[in-house]
């Protein structure tokens, strides 16, 4: 391709801003990222703006590239065929290719009253709406905290920390994730914070009320803030733009990440579905989706064939309030192993991590294509589960 190219990225979270970053590598390029908010949010804190001890909210210029032009709206519609995309706030942006990196947010928890009665903390907007109620609830006032997953264990431990009386009700096996080692320290940790761990089908929640929880097994929880951490769902962006997606919305790509229906769209991060095979919605895996698709958007600007995904996991980090959390170590292909570290050395690794996401960004925003993408094969295992016949990926037009 000759003369100037325009990437637009939608989505200004982990995945969109080292994609926008990595794309300023060619002089050429003019890079667009539209999101709806004018700051960037540190999803993996918003536990700790509910519990005070983080305010989860960066300057973009922190970790954007100066050549990154930053519209502050929301996308309405993709339309692939007229290459452009619809703003909310009126009128539309043009694109060469469009890397689609909208993210998840909380899923709707399909319970009678939850709605109504649960406060959810999967966005920042949700996160800001919380903390008030928090402050407000008297110090002796029961909180329950609805998840078996590390949003859930992370806000119950740092609400107990902060002397909140707080009982975490899973549904099913606390830390689903974890190994059953890894399992144990976190709840030995939840127990000495004086957390009330409900699990397995019986403390499943079927009912919210304004001042209460029903369990499966017919049992009332006093709870005077009920907090909604269960499940996390997409945008429905791509399919009201009539892309093909999987069952839970996220766009479907091939294992370069580009979309079955054009060659100009890629997507990455939480929204991607690459051959139907999703990896853990997680920021572990959407900054190295947004380097990915960055560098798919460049080969084909290049005239040069994009690399098949190469995600390798390394496991899971979860904060159990400031002095103490888990590091849960995996097998690349994100399967728990027995080893972890905990205590004292597994917050201080947590908090390394946190930091270190952002440094990555503000690295590849200083030098693009600093961050190394791992050049490990998708493996057998991947290969395994990778669904057979011919490459789907459309010619580019």
């Amino acid at each position: 391709m000759t003369g100037n190219t325009d990437v637009v990225v939608i989505g200004g979270g982990y995945a969109g801003v080292m994609a926008a970053n990595r794309l300023t590598r060619r002089d050429d390029v003019t890079v667009t990222l539209i999101n709806p908010r004018p700051d960037f949010v540190e999803r993996i804190r918003l536990h700790q703006l509910v519990g005070g001890s983080h305010d989860a909210v960066l300057d973009y210029r922190r970790v954007l590239a100066e050549g990154v032009r930053l519209v502050v709206d929301s996308v309405t519609h993709i339309d692939a065929a007229g290459r452009s995309v619809v703003l909310a706030a009126g009128g539309t942006i043009g694109y060469d290719y469009l890397i689609y990196a909208v993210g998840s947010g909380g899923a709707g928890p399909g319970v009678p009253g939850a709605t109504e009665f649960a406060y959810p903390i999967a966005t920042l907007e949700a996160a800001e709406r919380l903390r008030p109620v928090i402050d407000a609830a008297p110090a002796t006032a029961a909180v329950t905290v609805v998840g078996a997953g590390p949003t859930g264990i992370e806000t119950a431990a740092e609400l107990a920390e902060a002397g909140r009386t707080v009982t975490l009700v899973c549904g099913e096996p606390l830390g689903p994730y974890l190994h059953p080692r890894g399992r144990r320290s976190v709840r030995r940790r939840l127990a000495a914070l004086g957390v009330t761990v409900l699990e397995g089908p019986d403390a499943r929640v079927t009912a919210v009320t304004r001042d209460s929880v029903r369990l499966g097994d017919g049992r009332e929880s006093a709870s005077e803030v009920t907090v909604w951490t269960a499940g996390f769902a997409v945008p429905d962006l791509a399919a009201r733009s009539g892309l093909s997606t999987d069952a839970v919305g996220r766009m479907l790509t091939d294992e370069t990440l580009t979309s079955v229906d054009d060659a100009r769209i890629v997507a990455a991060g939480d929204s991607a579905a690459p051959s139907n095979l999703p990896l853990r919605m997680s920021c572990q895996a959407a900054m190295p989706l947004g380097a990915r698709a960055a560098d798919t958007v460049l080969s084909r600007i290049a005239g040069e064939q994009p690399s098949p995904l190469n995600q390798a996991f390394a496991g899971q980090c979860i904060s159990l309030g400031r002095r103490s959390g888990v590091f849960q170590f995996a097998h690349r292909y994100d399967v728990a192993v027995w080893f972890h570290i905990d205590g004292r050395p597994g917050a201080k690794l947590k908090e390394f991590v946190c930091r270190g996401i952002v440094k990555h960004l503000s690295d590849e925003a200083r030098e693009p294509g600093s961050y190394a993408l791992h050049r490990v094969p998708g493996g057998p295992h991947r290969q395994r589960l990778l669904r057979t016949g011919p490459d789907r990926t459309p010619a580019l037009p």
